[in-house]
């Protein structure tokens, strides 16, 4: 998938990921992101997957927010990029079925990215909403000096 920009925040076409009948019932109620719910000598259902092959299964999806920030004034832009998330978090955590939520800082190539999963049957719904609180977050974070780069991105995630 290609990054898309902040202000074509328009939900994107989960198709490539998302077929009509793609959750199995082991799906709806998912425990957990990474791995489905399934009782104890339960043969387990096939979890949906990308390609024809049917060999690359998935059972959660995520929304990922990024950044460059910048390296002068201490990088001030980086602590207040963090400040904004904190301001967002509880929202961003409040978002039905989110199953994790994690912070990545390299100090090296200068990124700032948060990325959030759920439950690839729950996504669909918080696509719906435009990835709430999305939009705000990234107009506010594009406001801040010496943040460039804002982009956004969904994949799937699959323990392995």
């Amino acid at each position: 998938l290609k990054p898309s920009a902040p202000q074509a925040s328009q939900p994107s076409n989960l198709s490539p990921f998302l077929g009509p009948a793609a959750f199995p019932p082991c799906l709806e109620n998912m425990g957990g992101c990474m791995q489905p719910t399934q009782k104890k000598g339960e043969v387990p259902e096939k979890l949906p997957t990308i390609d024809e092959a049917g060999k690359v299964s998935f059972g959660c999806i995520a929304r990922e927010w990024r950044c460059k920030f910048a390296e002068d004034a201490g990088k001030l832009s980086l602590t207040k990029a963090q400040e904004l998330f904190e301001r967002y978090e509880s929202q961003v955590k409040a978002v039905p079925q989110v199953k994790r939520v994690q912070r990545i800082v390299c100090g090296g190539c200068l990124d700032f990215k948060v990325i959030i999963s759920a439950p690839a049957v729950a996504f669909p719904d918080w696509e719906a909403t435009k990835f709430e609180p999305e939009e705000a977050f990234l107009k506010e974070l594009a406001e801040i000096d010496g943040i460039t780069s804002i982009e956004t991105q969904t994949y799937t995630l699959t323990e392995m």
